[in-house]
């Protein structure tokens, strides 16, 4: 379901011509799309519950003989596709949860003093550098080289460039890379160090609320600037196995 949050505008003015939302509607829209998600993850269980029982059955019919073997395939089939919408949907929650924290700092960053050049700003919910350096996501191998040396696994990337949650709320995020890492865990401090020393901007977010880690995640790049939000409506996911109508 391309259905997900727009990365807040930190700090940034909004693009010519294009509507502008206020930090407090953001956060409205981020807490709004989280709850959305929330409501349509019941569903999603149900019909990967519905499709395991249907497979168990079908396979034992199958073993006696009273079915073709292709109509427990078909079943195989149908738990896989509804395990993969489960899969999205989670991942798209923990997106949302992201986007949520992105909003809610922008509360905190309109209230602030424009970051000076290689200055490190710090609250209990956010981070944020501004960079001495232009970055590109040209760059982004490089990070991915660093992380993957000093930690021994790929880089937790959550957002590449521009994604349908950016294009849904009107933000641009095509010269950005979000990364999965809390920003006070030992992958965080050494990613934000790295950043640091090579000029690199940064917004690093702890959570929506303060003491909470929900959403925490690195923003790599300028914060990004807004644009002409895209309003088409989602589509509304069949569930399989449901006689429940998807929200």
């Amino acid at each position: 379901m391309a259905c997900a949050l727009a990365l807040a505008a930190l700090a940034a003015g909004p693009v010519a011509g294009a509507p502008s939302a206020v930090p407090s509607e953001l956060v409205s829209a981020a807490r709004e799309y989280r709850a959305s998600l929330a409501n349509l993850l019941p569903f999603r269980e149900e019909a990967v519950t519905h499709a395991r029982a249907t497979l168990a059955t079908r396979r034992q019919l199958a073993e006696d003989g009273l079915i073709a073997r292709r109509e427990a395939e078909t079943a195989e089939q149908t738990l896989a596709t509804a395990e993969a919408a489960l899969a999205a949907t989670h991942a798209e929650i923990a997106q949302a949860e992201r986007m949520e924290a992105e909003a809610a700092a922008t509360v905190v960053l309109a209230s602030l003093p424009p970051a000076k050049p290689g200055a490190l700003l710090v609250t209990p919910t956010l981070l944020r550098f501004h960079g001495l350096r232009d970055w590109t996501l040209a760059q982004v191998t490089s990070v991915e080289r660093f992380f993957a040396d000093r930690f021994h696994r790929a880089l937790p990337v959550s957002a590449l460039g521009q994604t349908p949650a950016h294009d849904r709320l009107g933000f641009d995020h095509r010269n950005a890379l979000d990364v999965a890492v809390h920003p006070d865990s030992a992958e965080g401090q050494a990613l934000m160090a790295w950043l640091r020393a090579r000029g690199v901007s940064f917004l690093a977010f702890r959570g929506a609320v303060a003491g909470e880690a929900t959403g925490a995640h690195v923003h790599i790049g300028e914060p990004s600037p807004r644009r002409a939000p895209q309003r088409a409506a989602a589509a509304r996911p069949s569930v399989p196995g449901s006689t429940v109508p998807a929200p």
